[in-house]
């Protein structure tokens, strides 16, 4: 897999159904092995099986937008425990699975896959000019 924004994402953000600066977005640690990422048909999270989703982080912070490019400050995953996780899915959580609509697939993280073992697991965006993701 590949880190990428899901299509039905693009579509969602020029029919401004997602804000980035404004909603609630969060970031879910995912068991690769229990969910294969499809960039043209998932759009929820209700796409994404139960068992494929080890651990969700709180409401990001530190979110900007400029130029086209997204980013945010280190996000954390608290005491994560569950199976090894290859990925970071992004979506906007509304508090229904339904309509809370996947934003981008990651698997390029630094320290990616990780082991959880009860701890913490901090993230970060890329450093590089897209940061997270350039639309």
């Amino acid at each position: 897999m590949s880190t990428f924004v899901y299509d039905k994402a693009r579509e969602a953000f020029m029919g401004g159904d997602i804000d980035l600066a404004s909603d609630d977005i969060r970031a879910i640690l995912i068991d690769a092995a229990d969910y294969t990422a499809s960039q043209s048909a998932d759009d929820f999270l209700s796409d994404i099986p139960g068992g494929a989703r080890v651990s969700v982080s709180a409401a990001l912070s530190g979110k900007t937008i400029t130029n086209g490019v997204f980013n945010h400050s280190t996000g954390t995953f608290s005491s994560v425990t569950g199976d090894v996780c290859e990925a970071v899915v992004y979506y906007k959580h509304t508090g229904v699975e339904g309509t809370s609509h996947l934003i981008c697939y990651v698997d390029n993280f630094t320290g990616l896959p990780v082991t959880p073992n009860g701890n913490d697991i901090t993230f970060t965006p890329s450093t590089g000019s897209n940061k997270l993701f350039k639309l």
